[in-house]
């Protein structure tokens, strides 16, 4: 899947529409694993926007496993904030409450 380009106007606009979500989806202490990347996919498609609480101590992992999951999920990080990242793929086949980028 190709992880689409966000502009900074539209990243701005989902932070936006992000800030009063909660998280949706919380790995354990072993990282993304393949249940938990299921589970970001799954809410990615129902939602389009999802926030993600990665639970790792080391930074750098941290940072390494949310572009990994970005990579294969298809989705655009739009910000990461200590161990919660947002997280957006747009979802061509809803029909109801879409979100719109400017």
């Amino acid at each position: 899947m190709a992880t689409p380009a966000l502009t900074e106007p539209q990243k701005k606009h989902l932070r936006r529409l992000a800030h009063p979500r909660r998280v949706i989806v919380q790995s354990g202490n072993a990282g993304l694993s393949d249940a938990v990347l299921k589970e970001v996919e799954l809410a990615l498609g129902a939602h389009e926007l999802v926030k993600l609480r990665v639970v790792m101590d080391d930074r750098k992992a941290r940072d390494a496993a949310i572009a990994t999951a970005c990579v294969t999920l298809g989705a655009a990080l739009v910000q990461r904030i200590g161990h919660v990242a947002t997280l957006y793929r747009p979802n061509p086949d809803k029909k109801e409450d879409r979100i719109v980028l400017p």
